[in-house]
């Protein structure tokens, strides 16, 4: 055999009891520290768990609220966009009532037994019945209250009257029909209302 081969079968130097060194001093000191740091973190790592979980509390708690808050403001949304669809035409509906008035004003003047008038009376009757339906197709109801009690949220009491033969409180006559868009209010029919 080689000497390089004697010194690799060689087996390594036994390593006596003696040889073995003793830790350090800092290094007791710092394994104690690391003892003290531990129980620091063991507590700082009690009290963030804590935090969590009371974080993930109320969090449970918000977020049904939060859900609750954004229904409502969907709910509300798509209740102003119907309400916008709907009443689109208010204006729009109370520019044409004049016009509505004044072909009402017409068949009043035309005396029914007039020759001349006849015919005239006849077209606008049927112009009124061509724009009273137009404007129902839209949802604008005519108020015509007429015998029925005086009510103050669709009727606008002009005056009152001695009016034996009616019952308190009830509409005598109309001088102006009122209109309703889905419900709602246009103009209010202007009456004459019976004493009580």
């Amino acid at each position: 055999m080689s000497d390089e081969q004697q010194k690799q079968t060689e087996t390594p130097e036994q390593v006596q009891p003696e040889q073995i060194l003793e830790p350090a001093a800092d290094d007791v000191e710092i394994q104690g520290d690391e003892a003290v740091d531990a129980e620091t973190l063991k507590q700082q790592l009690a009290q963030a768990e804590a935090e969590i979980a009371d974080l993930q509390k109320q969090l449970a708690e918000l977020q049904p609220r939060a859900q609750a808050e954004i229904q409502n403001m969907r709910r509300r949304a798509e209740q102003d966009v119907e309400k916008a669809r709907k009443f689109a035409l208010e204006k729009f509906a109370g520019e044409l009532l004049p016009v509505m008035d004044s072909l009402e004003r017409a068949i009043e003047a035309c005396q029914a037994e007039d020759e001349a008038t006849k015919s005239l009376k006849e077209g606008v009757e049927m112009t009124h019945k061509l724009f009273l339906d137009g404007m129902g197709k839209f949802n604008v109801e005519t108020v015509d209250p007429t015998g029925e009690a005086f009510n103050p949220e669709h009727h606008q009491a002009m005056s009152l009257v001695d009016a034996p033969d009616a019952e308190p409180n009830t509409v005598v006559a109309v001088m102006q029909k009122g209109y309703l868009l889905n419900g709602r209010l246009i103009r209010p029919a202007m009456v004459m209302v019976a004493k009580g």
